[in-house]
């Protein structure tokens, strides 16, 4: 966006419902979000019928917030389609995550992207019910958690397949708005649409867990697994593999949650270290952030 590439300031906002605050990171983060929304071309991106629709019939308890947000945006038709995220164009992201259950349920996540493409925000607002999380496209959500102690986060799953669905990050904000527990966010993740492959780890106060493979032409995967990287079952993308070394960073964090000597204070510094931590911005796959969710804090 406009900052130079090697710097990003992370900003925290605290506003319970979008008003001044939000308003002015959408003009501050606009001018880029409309240049990706229409990379592809205009015709490329669903209508504003078609986007609203398929809002209101999959997430209809988000209307009223996308509303309230759509005049925040100045009510125009190409900030009102992009604001559903429905059939955005494609992004791809580079993430490692760990969900830690043997003393206290936690989830820990490197998000590796390119530092000009991210927004930087931790939005902490009260809308269906009160959260805090990483923000995308402005209120969609990268990574959080809320206040029943659900924690989600995303990493890219490894696939090329586009569909019809919505973008990722409006169905995390989804999740969050309304989930109480892990069996409540996977049945979101089942039945809402996404338009690319995506791996969503999700853990709750009780220490419920799962990696849910989510993505488009197949059918959703609850796995109970607590790592995740890059790809899904096997790897479909080799070269995608070869420069985000998913395989590797998987492998990895499998040997640490099973290894009895591990602790989450070791495992949380690992995350600060190669192979999780990335330095590759210069191919916009470098580690901006570690998050670490507490869900019972």
């Amino acid at each position: 966006m406009s900052r130079p590439p090697e710097t990003l300031r992370f900003q925290a906002v605290d506003e319970p419902r979008p008003g001044d605050k939000w308003q002015a990171l959408f003009q501050r983060f606009w001018p880029s979000y409309r240049h990706w929304f229409l990379k592809e071309g205009d015709a490329d991106r669903p209508s504003y019928a078609a986007s609203a629709r398929a809002l209101r019939e999959h997430m209809p308890q988000l209307v009223p917030t996308y509303e309230r947000v759509v005049d925040l945006a100045g009510g125009g038709d190409l900030a009102a389609r992009f604001l559903t995220l429905y059939c955005p164009p494609p992004y791809l992201t580079a993430c490692s995550q760990a969900i830690w259950v043997r003393d206290e349920p936690v989830l820990l996540r490197n998000y590796d992207y390119g530092p000009n493409l991210c927004d930087g925000v931790i939005l902490r607002s009260r809308w269906n019910r009160p959260a805090v999380a990483m923000t995308d496209c402005l209120w969609g959500v990268l990574d959080g958690i809320n206040d029943a102690g659900v924690a989600v986060a995303l990493a890219f799953g490894g696939r090329q397949a586009i569909g019809d669905g919505f973008g990722i990050t409006i169905v995390l904000r989804y999740v969050l708005e309304m989930a109480r527990n892990t069996p409540e966010a996977i049945e979101i993740l089942q039945r809402v649409p996404i338009h690319m492959a995506y791996n969503v780890a999700i853990v709750d106060t009780k220490g419920s867990f799962a990696t849910v493979h989510v993505g488009p032409g197949r059918p959703v995967v609850v796995n109970q697994v607590a790592a995740s990287a890059n790809h899904q079952q096997r790897i479909e993308w080799p070269r995608y593999e070869q420069r985000s070394e998913s395989q590797k960073r998987l492998e990895f964090l499998e040997e640490r949650l099973a290894d009895p000597a591990e602790t989450l204070e070791s495992l949380t510094r690992r995350f600060f270290e190669p192979p999780l931590f990335r330095t590759t911005y210069d191919r916009a796959w470098g580690t901006l952030y570690t998050a670490v969710y507490h869900p019972r804090e």
